[in-house]
């Protein structure tokens, strides 16, 4: 678990994680009267969930996508640079991203640093996507925010937890201790 900025971020994993708790995305109101309060006023707090399947799937990236062109190099290095086809293009089908090497004197080392370097681009914009993809679906889990958008009420006062999608109620106790299927 890590917490920043008014942010608290929670790993859960094992057997059905992610069927348990993909129904726990949206608005969360807790509702309680703090000992301090002298006057038995109820005092609400809101706060908003966004569950994800964890995103750590690696890349597929696949060499036959890959098209490799050589070239004869450029700029300073003398005549075996300028004579020789040792220069790599490496374009990734899919994408239409490409990296050029030239540094090295072979050809084998040159695809090899090419195709390193393209990996790395094609990850780089693949992770980019799937960032954006997160943002938005974020969103639209949380909603905005507001005391109006939420799922659930937990009623501290009354004992009472109440999930407004099902209409389902369930006690506090029940609720803390982790049985949250029995608002489903």
């Amino acid at each position: 678990m890590s917490e920043s900025d008014g942010e608290i971020v929670c790993f859960v994993s094992g057997k059905g994680a992610w069927k348990d708790f993909k129904d726990e995305a949206g608005g969360h109101r807790w509702q309680r009267v703090p000992p301090t309060e002298t006057k038995g006023r109820r005092h609400s707090s809101t706060f908003t969930v966004a569950v994800f399947r964890d995103g750590s799937e690696s890349i597929d990236f696949d060499e036959s996508d890959v098209k490799f062109e050589a070239a004869i190099g450029h700029g300073p290095g003398g005549q075996h640079k300028q004579k020789t086809a040792s220069a790599i293009k490496a374009t990734h089908v899919p994408t239409g991203i490409t990296a050029y090497v030239q540094n090295e004197r072979s050809q084998h080392t040159n695809k090899r640093k090419a195709l390193e370097t393209l990996r790395s681009r094609v990850t780089e914009l693949i992770e980019s996507e799937k960032h954006s993809e997160v943002n938005n679906s974020r969103q639209e889990m949380i909603g905005s925010g507001e005391r109006s958008d939420k799922i659930r009420t937990v009623q501290e006062q009354n004992g009472r937890v109440v999930d407004h999608r099902t209409g389902k109620k369930c006690s506090v106790s029940a609720y803390l201790k982790g049985d949250i299927w029995k608002l489903r």
